[in-house]
């Protein structure tokens, strides 16, 4: 059994039996997230931290987790793996690239190229590249994250992992909006779609359950509206 927990905005916790992944875990200013940056330290099950990109919406809380859990494995892009390494001392990283592919036992992880973009400053260099979706695939069933990206046509070819569990963002200003997420939907024909990263701030602002009844009009997927802590079960 898998249980993929929304936390809020783009924070997705996928659990599997004796193990949790934090994608993107945005928990200091996140303001609507249900869990708090101690209990996120202290989860018993975390394993591995899964980033989509450097934004600080996204990287979040990620480095004073992994500086608690020096045995857990943050898994970036090859630029923000060096930013993770170099400037904030984490020991314990994979870098990895767009295209690439790993297996780390638990799960296996596909990096994609989404179209959004990132940078961080560290006072001496520039740390910056593409954003990128994850593809996982966790016990037999894949689920793709796509982080912030707008509209593109190559959703389609996620077609051919027959995905059982899409997360998309509809919040329009920095990503795709909600027309667009629907169109993404009919690309990708996930089983189960959950809207992400809308309603956290004004200027993201979406209509959730429009989505979800332009969806179901669609006919190509289940739409599922989250709330903080809500999950899905595969």
């Amino acid at each position: 059994m898998i249980r993929a927990i929304f936390h809020w905005h783009a924070f997705v916790e996928i659990q599997g039996e004796d193990f949790s992944i934090f994608i993107d875990p945005f928990i200091s200013g996140n303001p609507k997230v249900d869990i708090s940056l101690e209990d996120a330290t202290n989860h018993s099950l975390l394993k591995y931290i899964v980033l989509t990109h450097g934004h600080s919406d996204h990287l979040g809380d990620t480095v004073d987790i992994a500086k608690a859990n020096p045995d857990l494995l943050t898994i970036a892009t090859f630029e923000l793996a060096q930013y993770l390494m170099n400037v904030e001392g984490l020991k314990n990283v994979h870098a990895m690239h767009i295209g690439g592919a790993a297996d780390f036992g638990d799960f296996w992880l596909k990096y994609t190229p989404a179209v959004h973009g990132w940078w961080i400053w560290d006072l001496n260099s520039w740390y910056t590249t593409v954003a990128w979706w994850v593809l996982l695939e966790v016990n037999g069933k894949y689920i793709y994250h796509a982080g912030d990206t707008a509209l593109t046509y190559d959703m389609k070819l996620l077609q051919d992992y027959n995905i059982d569990l899409a997360f998309l963002p509809i919040g329009d200003n920095f990503t795709m909006g909600l027309d667009d997420a629907v169109k993404a939907v009919e690309l990708v024909k996930p089983k189960i779609v959950v809207p992400i990263h809308y309603n956290t701030w004004p200027i993201i602002s979406a209509d959730e359950w429009e989505f979800a009844r332009k969806v179901m009009l669609e006919g190509v997927a289940k739409p599922k509206i989250l709330n903080p802590w809500d999950e899905v079960v595969l």
